[in-house]
């Protein structure tokens, strides 16, 4: 019998957690996380991490196992992913993996071309532009040249952004074009459920969880990580608006209102780049159940 993975996934605060936990105390399997800030150890308030509870419920990977100052990429998620499948497939027969990066879900699923080295002088040109002029002649310039790649991308995120425009200008190809041409095959079965709520509901939970994070301690956890706030792992919603706050820029009060209308774009982003997967099995937040599957 082939191996299977099922992915449980959709937008932020739907319920992807609570689901993938029953779903493996169903099946008695473990999950791996593809929840590209969770994996950072110093972020677990903002990142709405699973609990220690939760954690303890059913073995769990790819959670708090990174710093800050570790360097990572979805091409190393990749490897690393596959190679956590390949060891625990030995002890189970379906393996499930749940959360909302889009990227890093395509890589388990598509894979990544392999990227070709970059010629540092091109590298330093881009990161000198970026330090001198900013982001938006950069922006611009992928837009230009990668109109696809820069309509999902973050555009605040300049690290996503110059190595698009790195592998753009080393290959004379678009990174989408890069990207899509993956299509790696997997020795295993890949089975995608996504879940789903109404729109107000989702978002009604979205600014609840964000009210929870306060209660919990997300300011104090931000003050922290502030002093390593240029890192690109904390370009990231829920510190990014508290570090204007910190930098006295805006009140607490406008922070956290920044905090959960971003997070609804988020969310917003994820369901539109879903919604174009043909393969994804949609089910009802509301109706669904773990044996109904």
């Amino acid at each position: 019998m082939k191996k299977k993975l099922i992915i449980i996934l959709g937008p932020t605060a739907v319920g992807k957690t609570e689901y993938s936990l029953q779903m493996a105390e169903k099946i008695h399997t473990e999950i791996l996380s593809c929840d590209s800030r969770q994996m950072f150890r110093e972020m677990k308030i903002g990142t709405a991490a699973p609990t220690d509870e939760e954690l303890k419920r059913v073995p769990h990977h790819f959670i708090g196992n990174l710093s800050i100052h570790d360097y990572y990429s979805c091409g190393k998620y990749e490897l690393d992913a596959l190679a956590k499948c390949d060891e625990l497939f030995k002890r189970h027969d379906t393996l499930i993996m749940t959360g909302g990066s889009m990227l890093y879900i395509d890589a388990i699923c598509k894979g990544i071309d392999d990227i070709p080295n970059i010629d540092e002088e091109l590298r330093s040109s881009l990161w000198n532009t970026f330090e001198t002029e900013g982001l938006e002649p950069l922006k611009a310039q992928l837009k230009l040249l990668d109109p696809d790649y820069y309509n999902i991308v973050d555009q605040k995120n300049g690290k996503r952004i110059i190595h698009a425009l790195e592998i753009c200008l080393q290959t004379g190809q678009s990174y989408s074009s890069i990207r899509k041409n993956a299509n790696k095959e997997r020795p295993f079965e890949i089975q995608k459920i996504g879940i789903i709520r109404p729109r107000e509901e989702l978002y009604q939970r979205i600014n609840l969880r964000v009210e929870k994070m306060f209660d919990d301690g997300l300011e104090e956890e931000a003050r922290a990580l502030y002093p390593y706030k240029e890192l690109n792992a904390l370009n990231t919603v829920g510190y990014k608006e508290l570090f204007e706050y910190f930098d006295g820029k805006w009140t607490f009060e406008y922070a956290k209102q920044m905090i959960q209308q971003n997070t609804r774009h988020y969310a917003k982003k994820q369901i539109s780049w879903f919604k174009r997967d043909p393969e994804i099995q949609w089910i009802d937040a509301n109706t669904y159940t773990v044996t109904t599957l």
